[in-house]
């Protein structure tokens, strides 16, 4: 009996610690301001670009969002919107500033409306680097989409044709796929699912060539990832 005891205990405790570690502290907008103004010593500023056609912002208006730190601190009520051009979440203060996150590196999430923005590593060539990414489908493997706006320069007047001004030029977004911890991967052909993936290879080239999963496609490849995670 008295192990029957012991053993619950411990796993009454080894669970309240689980539960402890996924507990965030929360804090409201006027602690987040003073944390990331102290993070670098000054708010960074953004770069105003009135001149330039288009929008370099997923959406321009601020949407009320949370904020979850690396440090288990969570933000609540913080006017948001991500800067796809630049990579920066930017947040809007009580005097109306319109100011970027001073430190992202230790941000883990921001809540965005609908979206929720990871900062995560990936892979880029040979190197790894971290960025925002729209967060579609977690689990041990994890689908993300990235979003890409282009910067298209002024274009002169020329025989024929009328001046053009700076414009941003949206893309359609990019997905990756992360496993566990590991740097997410940019996947555009099928040849890139392929090496992605190192185990449940057959079955997986099964359900690809049978439910005719694209790379360019969200729903497909959220079918992908919620078929693999099945596995």
């Amino acid at each position: 009996m008295k192990k029957y005891i012991s053993l619950f205990v411990i796993l009454f405790i080894s669970s309240a610690g689980l539960y402890a570690q996924s507990i965030y502290d929360l804090r409201n907008a006027i602690d987040f301001f003073e944390a990331n103004k102290i993070s670098k010593g000054e708010y960074r500023t953004r770069l105003t670009e009135s001149d330039i056609e288009g929008s370099p912002y997923l959406n321009d208006e601020f949407t009320t969002g949370t904020i979850y730190t690396y440090q288990k601190i969570q933000y609540n009520d913080i006017p948001l919107r991500y800067n796809i051009f630049n990579d920066e979440m930017e947040f809007q203060t009580p005097d109306k500033q319109i100011l970027a996150i001073a430190a992202p590196e230790i941000v883990e999430k921001a809540v965005v409306g609908e979206n929720t923005f990871s900062n995560i590593p990936y892979k880029l060539g040979n190197k790894v680097k971290r960025a925002y990414f729209i967060l579609l489908s977690e689990g041990k493997l994890s689908l993300y989409a990235r979003p890409e706006v282009l910067y298209q320069k002024p274009k002169e007047a020329a025989a024929y044709k009328e001046p053009e001004p700076a414009k941003f030029i949206k893309r359609p977004d990019t997905y990756y796929l992360r496993l566990n911890e590991q740097p997410a991967v940019k996947i555009e052909s099928k040849k890139d699912l392929e090496n992605f993936f190192t185990d449940h290879q057959s079955q997986l080239e099964s359900f690809i060539k049978k439910n005719k999963i694209k790379p360019g496609k969200a729903d497909k490849m959220m079918e992908l990832v919620e078929y693999y995670n099945s596995l």
